[in-house]
């Protein structure tokens, strides 16, 4: 399991770096390869395909996180200015909600990307193993 989480924090450095999906593959098949051997490599990908369950939800997340977490920050917006203009603490705490909703939001959607992203990296590399002249 320790191996799988760092495997995932190298995917999810990947996605800071501004690149195409075939790039990021690219880069993190090379260094997936240089630290974890085949035998591992398959056992994580099945761990892999264990946590990540098809999930309606969690497929709008992955794709749009931003879009879906939107709402949250403007109800995190509005709580504030209300908070603030009308002098309402109820407005206070529904920016705090907010903005918290809207983080855990992405923050999920970014885990979801990363394991997405690994799991085609890992895709590609026994692609690569049963086709060895590409």
């Amino acid at each position: 399991m320790a191996q799988l989480e760092n495997l995932l924090k190298m995917a999810e450095d990947e996605l800071t770096e501004y690149s195409t999906d075939a790039r990021k593959i690219e880069k993190l098949r090379r260094k997936i390869g240089l630290s974890v051997s085949l035998a591992e490599q398959r056992q994580i990908k099945s761990e892999l395909l264990a946590i990540m369950q098809p999930n309606q939800i969690a497929q709008i997340v992955e794709e749009q996180r931003q879009v879906v977490a939107l709402p949250f920050w403007g109800i995190a917006g509005l709580g504030l200015l209300l908070g603030i203009s009308l002098n309402q603490p109820i407005g206070l705490l529904g920016a705090v909600a907010g903005s918290i909703a809207a983080f855990r939001i992405q923050k999920w959607g970014w885990q979801l990307q990363a394991k997405r992203l690994l799991l085609q990296t890992l895709e590609d590399i026994e692609a690569r193993i049963a086709q060895p002249n590409k």
